[in-house]
């Protein structure tokens, strides 16, 4: 495969920052999108030019740690799928490939694709967690939950914290992300305790750190590779709205 990439380079959070095309070529069908980086990267400093910066880690579509959008899209058209495992063979030969990193205000741009996603961090330190006493594991099946509550909490558990639910929002809302992060906590009898004073805590942290309304366009659990429900974002509203009656 022969494919022409239109890729933002930019040095740092002051530069401006630009599109610059570059041609691939040879490229397998079985490549990750990663690994088509990775071949032009080695191109680039072969030739003595900076290499694309890209976000990384796993590649199993585990951490959360790559995305960018491609072709307007956060993590790329295909459904349910991380940055890296993304594969070739669903662009034709001769495809031209816009890359940009995720555009929101909390996540500054550090370099080319890489954005600082640390506003993320400080919404889970704010709450995104269960106060328990120090002590011996409790026996197995001690305290009884629902099958519905404990494959609601699993499914919201599964999120990644990649950002994509940010990118492709049209106000930049963390919504789902912040709402996946309380809800699997509070479905279960552990987060009980602490439910909506967390929530409180993680939604006023996330409003502090810039991001946008969430105004239910659902653009964001369309691009979630896990496939976060928008009702997570519900039950959050719900917990916070409690804990502001309070």
């Amino acid at each position: 495969m022969n494919l022409t990439l239109r890729v933002w380079r930019q040095s740092g959070r002051d530069d401006a920052g630009r599109m610059v095309t570059y041609k691939v070529e040879d490229v397998s069908p079985d490549m990750s999108f990663l690994e088509m980086l990775d071949v032009l990267n080695e191109k680039l400093i072969l030739e003595g030019d900076d290499p694309i910066a890209f976000d990384h880690d796993c590649r199993e579509g585990i951490c959360g740690m790559c995305g960018m959008v491609i072709n307007g899209v956060a993590h790329g058209e295909q459904r349910a799928t991380t940055t890296c495992q993304l594969h070739m063979r669903h662009f034709e030969d001769g495809a031209e490939i816009t890359i940009e990193p995720w555009r929101a205000a909390p996540f500054p741009v550090v370099k080319d694709l890489v954005v600082d996603r640390s506003a993320f961090d400080r919404i889970i330190q704010a709450g995104g967690f269960v106060s328990v006493p120090a002590g011996s594991a409790p026996d197995a099946h001690s305290v009884p939950v629902r099958k519905e509550d404990a494959d609601s909490a699993f499914d919201a558990a599964t999120c990644i914290g990649c950002g994509a639910c940010v990118a492709a929002c049209p106000n930049g809302s963390a919504s789902l992300f912040t709402a996946a992060k309380i809800t699997h906590l509070s479905l279960l009898p552990q987060g009980q305790p602490e439910r909506l004073t967390r929530a409180k805590a993680m939604v006023d942290q996330m409003d502090a750190e810039g991001f946008g309304g969430c105004t239910n366009t659902g653009e964001c659990t369309a691009v979630c590779p896990k496939g976060i429900p928008l009702d997570t974002i519900a039950q959050m509203n719900s917990d916070y709205l409690k804990a502001n009656a309070k």
